[in-house]
């Protein structure tokens, strides 16, 4: 049982409204890049706990097994 990359963006997205969202996977596998003002002054673990937070019930529900985060500001994408 697996989860699609859409539904993996829907689920940050929801949580993460103004964030832009690139989910890549193969239905065991995912990445996830998430560039967000959202972020901004928070360390790299609180931004991976708010991304986790958002995909918590597919998590605990088994559809995703592992995710691969790489969080952004917006000005750090730049860069």
């Amino acid at each position: 049982m697996s989860i699609s990359n859409e539904a993996v963006k829907e689920m940050i997205q929801a949580q993460i409204p103004d964030a832009q969202i690139e989910v890549n996977g193969d239905g065991y596998k995912y990445e996830a890049e998430v560039v967000s003002d959202a972020f901004a002054g928070l360390s790299t673990l609180k931004r991976h706990q708010r991304v986790y937070a958002a995909v918590n019930a597919a998590i605990t529900s088994g559809q995703l097994h592992a995710l691969t985060i790489r969080t952004f500001t917006p000005a750090e994408k730049a860069a």
